[in-house]
């Protein structure tokens, strides 16, 4: 509980609701394409870009495709070493971070609920892709970017 209380402490509130913004987000828009589309459906908004039910079994990019068990136990380890280490990180990085966490955390609902991650947007272009992951690029690029420059 002092962890808790020590958390909040450190102006942590805003970070934690970045986070439940993130998840919430990845949940509701995956939650609406699995209702309405059955798996592989498609439709055409504009011409490069679907909005479909793609399963996906690996990480980005399809990469490691059906190692849903061991992308779990790897989510789940980041997981625990940002929030271990969440007190020593600048607080200029934190939005980041809890970009990251959101991000890790909705696809990581989907792996231990489905046993697949569920991406819906499609550009013809690029890999398909969600919420989450997009929370989870903006983050990364975001961290790579604020140290390139410091």
């Amino acid at each position: 509980m002092k962890k808790i209380q020590r958390i909040r402490n450190k102006n942590t509130g805003s970070y934690f609701w970045i986070i439940i913004a993130v998840v919430l987000l990845d949940q509701f828009s995956k939650w609406i394409v699995r209702i309405n589309f059955n798996i592989n459906d498609s439709v055409n908004l504009i011409k490069t870009l679907n909005l479909a039910y793609i399963t996906n079994t690996g990480s980005a990019f399809g990469i490691l495709k059906g190692a849903n068990s061991y992308l779990i136990f790897f989510s789940l380890i980041v997981l625990g070493l940002i929030m271990f280490y969440w007190d020593k990180i600048a607080s200029k990085e934190k939005i980041f971070f809890a970009l990251i966490v959101g991000g890790i955390i909705g696809n990581l609902i989907d792996r231990i609920s489905y046993g697949y991650v569920v991406d819906f947007i499609a550009f013809t272009f690029w890999p398909a892709f969600n919420a989450a992951d997009s929370a989870l690029t903006i983050g990364i690029v975001g961290l790579i970017f604020y140290n390139w420059k410091e």
